[in-house]
């Protein structure tokens, strides 16, 4: 079969033929129907030989979506033809975060070398793929699986990301949203739905900005030098309840520690290496700062009921796989509006 590769450290991604893949106990075979792109493969592709914790080489895509091709042996619960998404922190299935439905934060994950597909497992960029267990599918029923396959990833970890700050968006209160891209453009939906925040979406790129706009941000703002002075403005001097940073790089983690309000959140969503100084003084007090990772398999399951109810909605670009590596190229411009979509059975 073909699949999506990275296959050398410091290389780009790569068309290559596989072995087909063959199904295990308790496993469950995918037909691939969709398999989203994000900056994480980026993140990934730009580590260093000592960095690297898998052998490479790796099949890519970590969000993904398929119908059920063929069962292992004492597979239940699940059939032949389903339509269903991955869920992608896949964790031990044991530890109390797992049994918590967090196998985003499964405890032992490190140390019996399980790593999600397409960050160290095999992924979903390719005709077939194997989930290693069932209780990693969740039902897409009538979604369109290339339309709603980035809500593993876009959409649950913002979801996830903005739930814990609900109590703190009531009426009166400001949301802002650094980086209006993949995961920024459904966090801004996801805030409008929630919460009865005024949405500010800041970004660099004028495309996104618009994007921003049509989504549902109240305003949308160049991240300039002016950014800070522009939300105290807006917000009569106090900053802002709640700042989701979708990029997490240096510059964009001390514009949200400078613009959040008294008893604010600071969540640092995006992987850019950014770190904010924590500590009296420099931030304004009571600030709340967290960096979570992804969302819990319950959290997958309202996201996807907000898709079915009309409340959120990926913008995507389509690719084959053959224009993988191209699309690749578009990501790392940063030219691809949305999120880019991986179909290989187009």
């Amino acid at each position: 079969m073909k699949a999506i590769q990275y296959r050398s450290v410091g290389g780009r991604p790569e068309v290559v033929e596989i072995d087909d893949p063959q199904v295990g106990p308790g496993q469950v075979l995918l037909k691939v129907t969709a398999s989203g792109m994000c900056h994480s493969d980026e993140f990934v592709m730009g580590l260093k030989k000592e960095q690297l914790t898998f052998p490479l080489p790796l099949t890519l895509g970590h969000e993904g979506a398929g119908t059920v091709e063929a069962l292992g042996d004492g597979v239940e619960g699940i059939s032949i033809g389903d339509s269903v998404a991955v869920y992608g922190p896949w964790g031990c299935g044991r530890c109390i975060k797992c049994a918590q439905g967090k196998e985003n934060y499964c405890t032992r994950a490190k140390d019996e070398g399980i790593r999600p597909p397409g960050l160290g497992a095999p992924g979903a960029m390719a005709e077939y793929m194997i989930v290693n267990d069932p209780r990693h599918l969740v039902p897409l029923g009538d979604l369109d699986p290339v339309k709603n396959v980035s809500l593993t990833d876009a959409g649950l970890t913002p979801y996830a990301a903005i739930k814990a700050s609900l109590p703190k968006l009531g009426a009166g209160s400001t949301a802002v949203v650094i980086g209006a891209g993949g995961l920024g453009h459904v966090g801004i939906q996801i805030l409008r739905a929630l919460s009865a925040a005024y949405v500010i979406a800041l970004d660099v790129n004028d495309e996104k900005l618009d994007l921003a706009r049509k989504v549902g941000a109240h305003q949308a703002l160049l991240s300039d030098k002016n950014a800070a002075a522009s939300i105290k403005e807006i917000t009569n001097g106090l900053g802002a309840d709640a700042v989701f940073d979708f990029v997490g790089a240096q510059p964009t983690v001390e514009l949200a520690g400078s613009i959040a309000a008294i008893e604010g959140d600071v969540t640092i969503v995006g992987i850019g290496g950014g770190a904010l100084a924590v500590g009296y003084g420099i931030m304004a007090n009571d600030v709340t700062v967290r960096s979570p990772y992804w969302g819990s398999r319950s959290e997958l399951l309202e996201v996807l009921e907000l898709a079915r109810g009309g409340a959120i909605n990926v913008e995507v670009e389509t690719y084959s796989l053959d224009e993988g590596p191209k699309a690749y190229e578009r990501l790392h411009a940063g030219k691809i509006s949305g999120r880019g979509v991986i179909v290989p059975h187009s």
